[in-house]
């Protein structure tokens, strides 16, 4: 996962290659575009046009909560950071959410990873009457 951040006066960007690839090719176009709209913006929350655009610092603020619905893209987002590469129990789960800056119940997740491994997306495995989960994907390449 790249990070790229950039400060141009009292504006800093920050952004995490999480929901989208950044190589060593794009990387410098990817920053001068971010420079260029720190340069035409002289409002304080130059982040705030960016479409999609999410914020979480988590030693300033509390994780926000998302809809149901959303837990599975989520999951998703946690299994291309490679999260789901070795066996994760909900618990970790909810923990690793809020780390990125969401939460939601244990339950909620439960069900949506329950979900998942029934469409085969991911594995259930129990251990110690603890169910865990793994990226089918990471097995595939191990």
């Amino acid at each position: 996962m790249a990070k790229i951040r950039i400060k141009q006066g009292p504006n800093e960007i920050e952004i995490d290659s999480r929901d989208f690839y950044v190589d060593n090719d794009s990387a410098a176009e990817v920053i001068e575009s971010l420079k260029q709209l720190l340069n035409e913006r002289s409002q304080p929350d130059v982040m705030g046009s960016l479409e999609d655009a999410e914020f979480h610092e988590p030693e300033f603020s509390s994780p926000s909560t998302i809809a149901v619905d959303d837990i599975k893209h989520k999951l998703r987002i946690l299994a291309k950071d490679s999260f789901f590469d070795q066996p994760k129990t909900v618990g970790e789960t909810v923990a690793q959410m809020s780390e990125y800056g969401w939460t939601a119940s244990p339950f909620d997740v439960s069900v949506a990873l329950t979900k998942m491994a029934f469409s085969k997306e991911f594995l259930k495995n129990t251990v110690d009457d603890r169910n865990q989960y793994v990226s089918k994907e990471a097995l595939l390449t191990n």
